[in-house]
């Protein structure tokens, strides 16, 4: 067995953040660059096949939910008179019809409130559905190109990114691993650097507690060649032009 294979399933527990004992692993890691590059390639695809992955259905589901929460409720009894010895009072049939009445209108607000429960659950997964179908058009799409984003100096376990293009559908998904925490009120920012003109804010990110971070989709002008990615580090609310240094970039910039 080599050194890379008893590391093996470790490092796919060490990408999901699922590995308890991790010293002996970042110390092999620190001293292995194809293990380190393995450890990137695993973290980015499980981060792009999460988000390709589509959920259920979700009229289908908001149906069926709703017609179970009505069929719960209580069914409202048609009064039906009893007559006495010698009838009801006339104030016997207001009181029963004003129970009746209360009820009802207890009924209707408890199912009203579950219906508009069950409309925002609906609009969440649509939203949802729709960023799934985004990423994977841009995926999949003919002229989708990868750029390998790299830090400028050398660290012993350098951050990795990779940002996947696609001028045709203008679309963008960035994955990045092994980044450094931030001061407080600074962010990372995003920069796409045309193949003419200045670089372009494509998307403020901050690493979470393992250092991987992800932009999907930002907002970028139509029809743009792309020459390379960058990395600057700016204020939380992002700059117009990059801040020196640049911390990250593709081959080609």
């Amino acid at each position: 067995m080599t050194v890379h294979e008893q590391f093996a399933e470790d490092l796919a527990l060490y990408a999901l953040g699922a590995l308890d004992e991790t010293a002996v692993l970042e110390k092999h890691l620190e001293e292995c660059a194809s293990c380190r590059r393995e450890l990137d390639q695993l973290r980015g695809d499980a981060a792009l096949l999460a988000l390709t992955t589509s959920g259920p259905k979700p009229p289908a589901r908001a149906k069926s939910r709703l017609m179970e929460a009505i069929g719960k409720e209580p069914r409202a009894e048609r009064a039906k008179p009893a007559v006495g010895r010698w009838g009801l009072s006339g104030w016997v049939t207001a009181g029963a019809m004003a129970i009746l009445a209360a009820a009802l209108f207890f009924a209707n607000l408890r199912l009203s409130s579950k219906v508009q429960i069950l409309s925002r659950q609906v609009a969440v997964e649509k939203l949802r559905s729709e960023e799934a179908r985004r990423i994977a058009d841009v995926l999949h799409a003919p002229d989708a190109a990868s750029y390998e984003i790299m830090p400028v100096s050398l660290q012993s376990m350098p951050p990795g990114g990779k940002a996947i293009y696609s001028r045709e559908r203008n679309g963008l998904v960035f994955v990045a691993s092994n980044l450094n925490q931030l001061p407080p009120q600074k962010a990372y920012e995003l920069w796409l650097i045309p193949v003419q003109g200045a670089p372009i804010p494509a998307g403020m990110f901050k690493p979470d507690a393992h250092g991987s971070a992800m932009v999907v989709n930002p907002p970028l002008p139509a029809g743009v060649e792309a020459k390379a990615f960058a990395i600057t580090i700016e204020p939380e609310q992002g700059s117009t032009t990059p801040t020196p240094p640049i911390v990250m970039m593709s081959a080609g910039g």
